[in-house]
């Protein structure tokens, strides 16, 4: 069977040469004599996996020393509850800029902790459009400033970052990390879970200033949700995602052999400007973001009714394109064009939507 082009928003498509080189390794990791999830962590063969994971993200997304790297279990999401509790002190106030269901579920987990207040939110318009934030607008006494970079769910990105003053930047690059280049040092903490654009579900990759792990936590923060816990232990204080952590490896090393993330970031931009330039010119389908916060990764549209979403939906799978159907909170159709997502599906795409457009239902 060929392979589909799968537009899922995660776990997503991987570039081909990953997946066969990870199959190539898969029964006997380069003469090891197992697999690399038969594997123990404490082993030389798999200390040299994780240590050039970690040297090679750090190369192309040219993280400074002063940053320290964690690969970590439990989504994305479990970051909602972290940071708060590694950043603030139960009761601080920590500001969140609502743009869409996953940073308002982060705020809603800061909430559990603090006082999390929403200082934007584009809510009323559909969650369409990224609102602008000045330094003002904070709370000066604020533990961080919470922005979710690249919103999958409804096709919205920063391409320029708030205002924050003094107030440490935190923000969840999970659906454009890798994708684009993003200015780390302009961060204070980045997170992002793997299994859009960096390899497997089951690994989460945090970015934090060193400084920011010297800070006294409440004794009851778990263990587990520590930063400087899993920075001491070099991410390994229990059993790492071992497997999840190879093959993000395993993403780095192509990403760095095609040139880095700014070659990537082209051809990125080059399939969002081509299913972009189709959508603004049909009669038929629409995309609702306003044009300066449109995401390069995550492109939604929309077709009339229920009825012809469905015609479309199934005429797209007959022709190999799968996962296009929209998130349930947002309805509609959504294209993932994560760095796995070859130029070839994109056109195959849009020839799928003037089809439909001239008629056509299969």
């Amino acid at each position: 069977m060929n392979r589909v082009y799968n537009f899922s928003a995660g776990p997503s498509m991987l570039p081909l040469p990953v997946l066969e080189r990870a199959q190539k390794d898969l029964v006997n990791y380069q003469g090891v004599g197992s697999s690399v999830m038969e594997m123990s962590h404490r082993s030389k063969p798999y200390e040299a996996i994780i240590e050039n994971a970690e040297a090679k993200l750090r190369k192309i997304m040219n993280i400074p020393d002063d940053y320290a790297v964690l690969f970590l279990q439990g989504g994305a999401s479990m970051q909602f509850s972290a940071i708060p509790m590694n950043l603030a002190r139960q009761g601080d106030t920590m500001d969140y800029a609502v743009t869409g269901n996953f940073a308002n579920k982060a705020m809603q987990e800061g909430a559990r902790w603090g006082k999390a207040k929403a200082v934007s939110s584009s809510k009323e318009d559909g969650y369409h459009h990224i609102p602008k934030i000045t330094a003002d607008m904070l709370d000066k006494d604020a533990a961080f400033l919470h922005i979710t970079g690249n919103n999958t769910i409804f096709g919205t990105t920063y391409h320029t970052l708030p205002e924050h003053g003094d107030i440490p930047l935190v923000a969840d690059w999970s659906s454009a990390i890798l994708g684009k280049e993003i200015d780390v040092a302009a961060h204070d903490l980045i997170y992002a879970g793997a299994q859009k654009n960096m390899g497997i579900a089951g690994l989460t990759v945090v970015i934090i200033k060193k400084a920011l792990l010297e800070r006294e936590l409440d004794p009851i923060v778990p263990t587990m949700l520590r930063y400087r816990i899993a920075a001491d232990n070099g991410s390994m204080y229990n059993t790492p995602p071992c497997f999840a952590i190879y093959m993000a490896g395993l993403v780095f090393d192509y990403l760095d052999e095609i040139g880095g993330i700014a070659v990537q970031e082209k051809e990125n931009r080059r399939k969002a400007e081509l299913l972009y330039s189709v959508l603004d010119a049909s009669p038929v389908f629409k995309n609702p973001v306003a044009a300066e916060d449109r995401s390069i990764t995550n492109v939604t549209f929309f077709l009339p009714s229920a009825e012809e979403t469905t015609a479309f939906l199934a005429m797209a799978e007959g022709r190999g394109m799968t996962n296009l159907k929209g998130h349930k909170v947002a309805g509609g159709c959504r294209a993932s064009l994560y760095n796995g997502m070859p130029y070839a599906g994109v056109e195959a795409l849009v020839q799928c939507i003037r089809d439909f457009e001239n008629g056509l239902r299969k």
